[in-house]
């Protein structure tokens, strides 16, 4: 089935906030997530269903069919290999791969994305942590914590993040915090919760924000 690129961006976003409203992702949560007019989300919504993608019903929601979410397998299978592909063989920095991914997760050619995988040597997971669905949209399931679930004492390795803003991955550059880096939860203040932490021989001191968004294996 062809579609534009506007369909297929609204598909992976349904999918990615499927997992935070299972019962029907709404318009205005959708209009939000995509910086667009809940308008707007409406009416693509309406063409996605016209086409069998998604299931919609007014006041309810949207929710991917089967055909949705094999469709929307296969976008995010694209953008993750093209991060891989950024990241390791052209040493894009993490805040530059996800804008430059998103441009080339809409080529058509099946064939090109089998021989990035192979030319990769068949990567499970992109460089910010998060699984790349196989040729048959099959993913891994990581069991993975946000740094703030810590407590003092634990200990943690970086897998991931959930925040691919330019601003984030940037003060993580600034803080040598990295895929693998080994965290250390020294103390977490009662007011706000921030964290002291030592990575490598350094100690820095976290936000709340900030360690919302860093994922790690205990």
């Amino acid at each position: 089935m062809n579609m534009t690129f506007s369909e297929e961006n609204y598909l992976k976003s349904i999918y990615a906030l499927q997992k935070e409203h299972p019962k029907g992702v709404s318009t205005n949560v959708l209009s939000k997530y995509l910086d667009t007019k809940p308008a707007s989300a409406t009416e693509m919504i309406k063409k996605l269903d016209e086409k069998g993608l998604v299931h919609y019903q007014p006041y309810q929601g949207v929710i991917l069919k089967d055909s949705g979410a094999v469709s929307a397998l296969k976008i995010i299978r694209k953008h993750r290999l093209w991060e891989t592909f950024l990241a390791n063989k052209l040493d894009f920095s993490w805040d530059e791969i996800h804008d430059v991914a998103e441009q080339l997760e809409h080529i058509k050619s099946d064939k090109l994305i089998r021989e990035l995988d192979k030319f990769l040597g068949y990567p499970k997971h992109d460089p910010h942590g998060d699984p790349i669905p196989d040729e048959e949209g099959n993913v891994i399931k990581m069991e993975k914590k946000r740094v703030s679930q810590l407590n003092p004492g634990d200990i943690g390795t970086c897998i991931g993040v959930n925040d691919t803003s330019s601003s984030f991955l940037q003060f993580l550059d600034q803080q040598n915090i990295r895929l693998g880096s080994v965290i250390h939860i020294l103390s977490v203040q009662e007011f706000d919760k921030s964290m002291t932490v030592r990575i490598d021989d350094r100690e820095l001191l976290l936000s709340q924000i900030a360690t919302e968004h860093i994922y790690v294996r205990v």
